[in-house]
């Protein structure tokens, strides 16, 4: 990511509460199909809506809600890393070599 948040909440309890209202929306959509006929269809576009789109765009916002403030990408030199944010990127080189025997 770049900085901007995709499809993350700012909770993570407002991202479950957008899941639980997109899912069942989505749910009560198919399901009240033989009750009310295909009226229950409208519930779709809440659905979508409450998932921003689909649910794996959902799924992704909630795995980016998680990680949001965790973890911090780095880049320098043309070499990124994925570190715990506040912890300091480690500094060595990942060509060093060895002296003396092998796991030593």
């Amino acid at each position: 990511m770049t900085g901007d948040q995709d499809f993350a909440s700012t909770t993570l309890t407002r991202h479950v509460a957008r899941g639980v209202l997109g899912f069942g929306a989505l749910a009560g959509a198919v399901g009240l199909i033989p009750v009310i006929g295909p009226v229950s269809l409208v519930l779709a576009p809440v659905a979508l809506v409450a998932l921003r789109g689909c649910p794996t765009c959902w799924m992704v916002g909630l795995i980016q809600t998680i990680s949001l403030g965790k973890l911090q990408r780095s880049c320098q030199d043309g070499h990124c890393e994925l570190t715990v944010a506040g912890a300091e990127p480690s500094r060595h080189s990942h060509n060093q070599t060895r002296s003396g025997p092998a796991g030593v």
